[in-house]
C-alpha cells in the first residue's frame, strides 16, 4: 500500500480488510476509490479497485430473472458460529465429506467436478452450528473464476485430499499456487492453537495489501477407511513445507467426524453468550457467539443494532464476574456468560 494515503482512506481500507457481507465490502470499496489520492503512485491500486467494483456489482446482480435481477449467486451469506469453505482437488470426497458432516444434498458422483454452485450446509457442535460451504475442485486445469469471491466471507478453509490417492495430493501445491495467484493464502495460523509454523508469515510489503486474504487452514486427509500408506500426510507436509492440523476421516464410514467441531470450537476461539431480557428467563437454547476478546458491544449489535445503539450497561452472571454484576458496553465476554441488556 502506498505509504502517503489519507486517514480516510486507511479506515475504508481497514473497513473493508473487516467486511464479511458482498455489500458492505461493495460500499468499502466505493469509499476507498473516493479517498485514495490520485497520483501515478496509486494507479495500480486504483485500477484494482475499480476491478473488483465491477466484479463484485456483478456478483452482486446476478442473473436477470423475468427482468428482475436476483441476488448474489455464488457468495454464500455466513450464518452460524463461523464460515468454512471445503476446497480441494477432483475426487478427493469433498462433497461426499459434506453431506455426511451437514445432512446436505450435494450432488456425488464417481466423476470430477459434480459440484458447480457453493452448496451451504451446518454441522451441529453442541448447542452452535458451523456453516461448511461445498466449493467446486481446484486442478491445474481449471478453477471457477467466481470462488474467489466465494471465500471473501470464510473465516477458515477445509483442504480435502484423498490420502488413498498419490495423485490427489500432488495436486495440493497446485491448488495453493492457483490461490495465491489470485491473492488468497492458506495459512496455518489459527488463533486458538499454538502448533502454528512460525514460517508461515506474510512477506514483507505483502501483509499490507488490501486484497490479500489470508485464510487459516485445516488438512482433511479423507477417505481413511481405504488403507492409505500411513507416510501419506508426512510426505505432503514435507513437499509442501507447510504443517496444517490435521484431521483423517472417512466420509464413508464416518470415522474421524466427530473431532471437526471440537477443533474449529478451539481454533477459531468461539465464545458462547446466553442472553435474557430484565424480568424474564433467560434464553439457554440458543446462544449468540463471538470470538475470545469480543464485548457486551459485540453481542449487543448481534441482537439488533438499534439496542446496541442505545445500550447503556449490562447485567451479565458467568464464571470471571460476581451474579448480575454491572458492567459496561466494553467488558469483554466468556464461554457461557449470560447477558441482559439495558437500554
Amino acid at each position: 500500500m502506498p505509504t502517503n494515503v489519507t486517514p480516510e482512506y486507511k479506515k475504508a481500507e481497514e473497513a473493508y480488510r473487516n467486511a464479511r457481507d458482498p455489500r458492505d465490502r461493495l460500499m468499502c470499496l466505493r469509499e476507498m476509490l473516493r479517498t485514495i489520492p490520485k497520483h501515478k503512485g496509486t494507479d495500480h491500486l486504483q485500477a484494482d479497485i475499480k476491478t473488483r467494483i465491477k466484479q463484485l456489482t456483478e456478483e452482486l446482480a446476478g442473473p436477470k430473472k423475468g427482468g428482475h435481477r436476483s441476488g448474489p449467486s455464488h457468495v454464500v451469506r455466513s450464518e452460524g458460529a463461523a464460515q468454512l469453505c471445503l476446497v480441494g482437488p477432483p475426487n478427493s470426497g469433498k462433497s461426499s465429506l459434506h453431506a455426511r458432516l451437514t445432512g446436505s444434498r450435494s450432488d456425488i458422483g464417481p466423476y470430477p467436478y459434480t459440484t458447480h454452485l457453493p452448496v451451504p450446509g451446518m454441522l451441529p457442535y453442541e448447542d452452535i452450528h458451523f456453516q461448511l460451504v461445498d466449493l467446486p475442485p481446484v486442478s491445474s486445469d481449471f478453477m471457477e473464476p467466481w470462488l474467489v469471491n466465494a471465500l471473501q466471507p470464510a473465516d477458515g478453509v477445509l483442504l480435502v485430499v484423498d490420502i488413498s490417492d498419490p495423485d490427489c495430493l500432488e495436486q495440493v501445491p497446485t491448488i495453493l499456487a492457483r490461490l495465491s495467484e489470485k491473492k488468497v493464502v492458506l495459512t496455518t495460523a489459527w488463533p486458538g492453537l499454538d502448533a502454528t509454523d512460525p514460517t508461515d508469515a506474510a512477506e514483507p510489503g505483502e501483509a499490507g495489501d488490501p486484497f490479500r486474504l489470508d485464510l487459516p487452514t485445516v488438512l482433511i486427509a479423507n477417505k481413511s477407511d481405504l488403507d492409505p500408506d500411513p507416510e501419506e500426510v508426512e510426505i505432503l507436509e514435507e513437499l509442501l513445507g507447510l504443517r496444517f492440523p490435521t484431521l483423517t476421516m472417512s466420509a464413508r464410514t464416518g470415522d474421524g467426524l466427530d473431532e471437526l467441531g471440537p477443533l474449529l470450537f478451539r481454533a477459531l476461539q468461539v465464545v458462547r453468550v446466553y442472553t435474557k431480557t430484565p424480568g424474564k428467563p433467560a434464553d439457554t437454547d440458543k446462544p449468540f457467539t463471538v470470538r475470545r476478546g469480543g464485548t457486551v458491544l459485540d453481542v449487543a449489535r448481534l441482537v439488533h443494532k438499534d439496542i446496541a445503539q442505545g445500550l447503556k450497561f449490562a447485567r451479565i452472571w458467568g464464571a470471571e464476574v460476581f451474579d448480575g454484576q454491572q458492567v459496561g458496553p466494553d467488558h469483554p465476554v466468556h464461554d457461557g456468560d449470560l447477558v441482559e441488556l439495558h437500554l
